[in-house]
């Protein structure tokens, strides 16, 4: 094995990246934005025939990106040649495709945004095949399903489209949901998740006890994502996409996805008669199931897609042989079917976008109108068909040969009268696609007058049906990648196989000619045929996959109705007692080691803490309907409990504890302005008792859990943070030094969440006062009691002499949190209660006026400057958000420390701060929209100009 295959990642990443492109060039023009789109396949193609050399050597190449090593997660890809073989399919055919669109698509349809999809599926396809953590690959097969439901629904505006992309996400993203269950029970059997292990597992897997469940599930998503029996029935329906999506998606790329998964988990899956049974038994259903059905199909592209889902199944059947010959077999067709299969389908196109019709019956004759197109069609259908001279041919009298030594529980017919059967049938539906659509008279009722397209449409069947005859004259030609992706999808070792044209008079060759004959006299009586087929009764797989999505949806309509009936009483009955259950299950359940710490002395000033505590706690049960009291009573709790902190020794908590109750309580109180002073009674005394067993038990259960631990001897990270604050973070606050780089993402992720808060409650206020409720708000009647003063005086100097003093403990707080109690988080805190307190007292007008900075772009600068500087720590080459400190000396001031962190903490500032105004500015919206007054002046009025009463002179 070799790690020569560094640029594995970029191959897999470069369609991901090629995707910005389309949605930019398009605004160039048609060609530049197909031409740009070319770039990065054809840049991922010079990279992968670089590393060609080495695997047709026989070398595995790896790559690793190391994510979470300690789980498993890592971004592993290695490349062999099965990888290979794949790789050059998505990648050539995602080439030719490109061609094909520009010249397929019409003018309103929006190409950029086509090939943005297409690369993106792409992407999604080449991380399968190069993929070593299985882990990743689930990710990339979940990837395609997104994506290909995106192609799919390209033309949005029929309701077939929308209808075939959420059947195709449905079915495959069920399938790959199993997947994921089967592949972790995989990974777990071999001891790792990376493919180039588990592939040397293969005994081991075999013999486990956990082999059928993990093979039922993976075949799940294998045979979900390439249409086989009995979900078969999403191909044909996902025909409404474009046909350049068609030909892709359902030659080369995502109907091939499970095609690939089962040749590379051949080595370590097959050999055992669940295999057996299960894989062939599918395929062989699907093959003679698709044919039959592809056989009374008008729809030309509905006669391609149930032929792939034929064919599919052949592929199927052969990996289910289990057999060294049978799985080289499966390689080679895999090739030819890709070149004819795309052929045709482009073929399909040019046809229905030159006459404006796939109506099988309404077409013929189009030879004489269309010749380059019919010879295309011609090629590449006789190929399909397995006809002499054509790679279809080849690969069809191997499968024959492959059938012909395989026994199916004990018969040894079975097998080979079906693979018969599928062949035969085969043979009728490609012949009938040449004759009913080329060949006859001309006709005159055309929907439009037929003509051979320009070169750059046929271009790219032209190239690959010139493949199908090169490799059905030489089939040598592709001898070396046979072999290649044979021996990766074998473990090696080859058997002996022959690509040749000749290979004597053999029961493959007497099954072929069976075949041949067959589809000539079928084809012959096709009429017929048809009619009765009409009138045959049988079940539709579409109308059984409504019946049960709408029977699921039903399901699932009556139980949501019953549990989510709109009470949050309800839910958080429902969540706290499953909550209570799973803990005592789990609390019982375990073994405890008996109490090592004796319980420590009560002092008074703690015992008269905690019942003022509880009492604090009780009156908020009490008095929670009159919501002006609740809020004192909370207050009175968020003391008390930073109370704790303090006489806990722990400062940090405690100021951040303070700060924090006291903006919430501000901001409360002006929210309280707009609520009704008390609320509703709503529950019943029955549910009252009920929520207050419930509170009591999650309490008590919380107590219990806490009382355990600290009871107890445990191990805590604490020791670790206390012995590395400096030495790794540079400070001797060990809290703050945990905030900004021990735990700094979680305090990144905090404050883009209290941002997106802020913006959300403005957005909802705009949304809000704009509405319905805001003309409610301007008609509302002004109380006429409303306070003249409501600005007082002694408050408005009060605060301005407290505003200067305030920032300066901001800026102080902020300064000092590296190695005392406080930063970044707190002081923005203390300046948005000093602002709070201006706009309280001053009103919001004055104050608005007088301010500088608008709030949204603080919080947006502030998630900035903290984001940077995480990303700062990778040019050093460490971790995200790693501290980089050291030592300054300034003239006149000592030596002091300087980090990283500093620049961190400033961006939890400017976001704290920023959401907090805004959150204040948005309540303020509302008060004014009410008929509050606006004071341009720092109180409301001025009391020595009031009028005053003269009183009578004395006479």
């Amino acid at each position: 094995m070799s790690n020569g295959g560094s640029l594995l990642p970029i191959i897999a990443l470069l369609p991901f990246l090629g995707a910005l492109i389309p949605g930019l060039m398009i605004r160039a023009g048609r060609t530049a934005c197909a031409s740009f789109t070319a770039v990065p396949t054809i840049a991922a193609i010079v990279m992968l025939g670089t590393l060609t050399p080495a695997v047709l050597r026989g070398e595995v190449l790896t790559a690793e990106i190391a994510w979470l090593p300690q789980l498993g997660l890592t971004a592993s890809f290695f490349l062999d040649g099965l990888g290979l073989l794949f790789a050059m399919m998505i990648l050539g055919v995602g080439l030719l495709i490109t061609l094909y669109a520009r010249f397929y698509l019409a003018s309103e349809d929006p190409m950029g945004q086509f090939y943005t999809y297409l690369l993106l599926f792409q992407g999604a396809m080449l991380g399968i095949v190069l993929s070593d953590n299985i882990l990743l690959l689930l990710i990339f097969w979940e990837l395609t399903s997104l994506s290909s439901f995106l192609l799919i629904g390209y033309w949005k505006h029929l309701p077939e489209g929308r209808q075939g992309a959420r059947m195709a996400l449905a079915v495959t993203g069920a399938g790959g949901l199993a997947m994921i269950g089967g592949m972790l029970i995989l990974g777990n059997i071999a001891g790792s998740y990376n493919l180039t292990d588990i592939l040397q597992q293969g005994d081991a897997i075999r013999a486990s006890e956990w082999y059928l469940p993990a093979l039922i599930l993976i075949l799940l998503g294998a045979f979900t994502k390439s249409a086989q029996f009995p979900f078969h029935f999403w191909l044909p329906h996902a025909m409404a996409a474009p046909t350049p999506v068609s030909a892709y998606l359902h030659s080369a790329t995502m109907v091939k996805a499970g095609v690939f998964l089962m040749a590379r988990m051949w080595p370590v899956l097959s050999g055992t008669d669940a295999w057996f049974y299960i894989v062939t038994t599918t395929g062989l259903i699907t093959m003679v199931l698709g044919a039959l059905i592809a056989l009374f199909k008008d729809d030309l592209k509905a006669l391609l897609a149930f032929s792939t889902v034929s064919h599919l199944g052949l592929l199927t059947m052969l990996l289910g042989f289990g057999t060294k010959f049978a799985a080289v077999v499966a390689v080679f067709h895999i090739i030819n079917h890709l070149t004819f299969k795309a052929a045709l389908f482009m073929t399909a196109g040019i046809v229905d976008h030159e006459t404006h019709t796939r109506d099988i019956k309404r077409l013929g004759g189009l030879r004489h109108l269309m010749p380059i197109t019919a010879l295309i069609g011609t090629v590449a259908a006789l190929s399909m068909a397995g006809i002499p001279f054509f790679n279809g041919f080849l690969s069809k009298e191997m499968m024959l040969d492959a059938a012909s030594d395989t026994a199916w529980a004990g018969s040894e017919w079975a097998v080979p009268a079906l693979a018969t059967l599928g062949a035969l049938l085969s043979v009728a539906y490609s012949l009938r696609f040449i004759v009913h659509v080329f060949f006859g008279p001309k006709r005159d009722d055309y929907p439009a007058k037929p003509h051979d397209p320009p070169f750059g449409m046929w271009a790219a069947p032209a190239l690959l049906v010139v493949m199908v005859v090169l490799i059905g004259i030489y089939p040598k030609l592709v001898g070396p990648v046979v072999a290649m992706a044979g021996a990766a999808v074998t473990g090696g070792e080859l058997p002996y196989y022959s690509l040749k044209i000749w290979h004597g008079v053999n029961m493959a060759l007497i099954m072929s000619v069976i075949a041949v004959i067959g589809g000539l006299i079928l084809l012959a009586l096709h009429r017929p045929l048809d009619r009765a087929w009409l009138a045959t009764p049988r079940p539709e797989a579409k109308a059984i996959f409504d019946a049960l999505v709408d029977s699921l949806v039903g399901l699932s309509r009556r139980v949501t109705e019953g549990l989510h009936n709109g009470s949050m009483n309800r839910y958080l009955a429902i969540f706290v007692a499953a909550t209570l259950a799973l803990g005592y299950a789990a609390f019982s359940g375990g073994r405890m080691s008996p109490p090592t710490r004796e319980l420590l002395p009560i002092p008074p000033v703690a015992a008269a803490g905690w019942l003022l505590l509880i009492v604090a706690t009780a009156l908020v049960v009490i008095n929670h309907r009159n919501r002006f009291r609740a809020l004192v009573l909370i207050g009175v709790i968020g003391l008390m409990v930073a109370s704790g902190f303090v006489y806990l020794s722990a400062p940090d908590l405690a100021l951040t504890q303070i700060s924090v109750e006291t903006v919430t309580i501000m901001l409360l109180l002006l929210a309280l302005y707009f609520l009704p002073k008390t609320t509703p009674k709503e529950s019943t005394v029955r549910h009252r008792l009920r929520d207050g067993v419930i509170a009591v038990a999650a309490g008590g259960g919380v107590a219990a859990l806490a009382m355990t631990f600290l009871m107890r001897d445990f191990s805590s990270i604490s020791t670790f943070h206390l012995d590395n604050s400096y030495t790794g973070g540079g400070g001797t606050n060990v809290v703050n030094v945990i905030l900004v780089d021990f735990r700094g993402y979680d305090t990144y992720g905090e404050i883009i969440v209290l941002g997106i808060a802020g913006l959300t409650i403005y957005a909802l206020m705009e949304a809000l006062l704009n509405g319905p409720a805001g003309r409610k708000l301007k008609a509302a009647p002004v109380p006429p009691d409303r306070s003249r003063d409501r600005h007082p005086l002694m408050m408005v100097v009060a605060t301005r002499a407290m505003l200067p003093i305030a920032v300066m403990v901001g800026v102080y707080i902020f300064l000092r949190g590296h190695n005392q109690p406080g930063g970044g988080f707190v002081a923005g805190l203390v300046i948005s209660i000093a602002l709070l307190m201006q706009y309280m007292a001053s009103g919001f007008a004055w104050t608005q006026g007088r301010q500088r900075i608008e709030y949204h772009s603080m919080i947006g600068w502030g998630a900035l400057i903290a984001g940077l500087t995480g990303v700062g720590a990778w040019l050093g080459g460490a971790p995200f958000l790693t501290s980089i400190y050291g030592y300054i000396q300034l003239p006149l001031i000592e030596k002091f420390g300087l980090g990283s962190a500093f620049a961190f903490d400033l961006g939890v500032f400017l976001t704290v701060l920023g959401s907090v105004m805004l959150m204040l500015y948005s309540l303020s919206r509302i008060a004014r929209h009410a008929g509050e007054t606006v004071n341009v002046e720092p109180m409301d009025y001025d009391p020595s100009l009031r009028v005053q009463d003269k009183k009578p002179e004395a006479e």
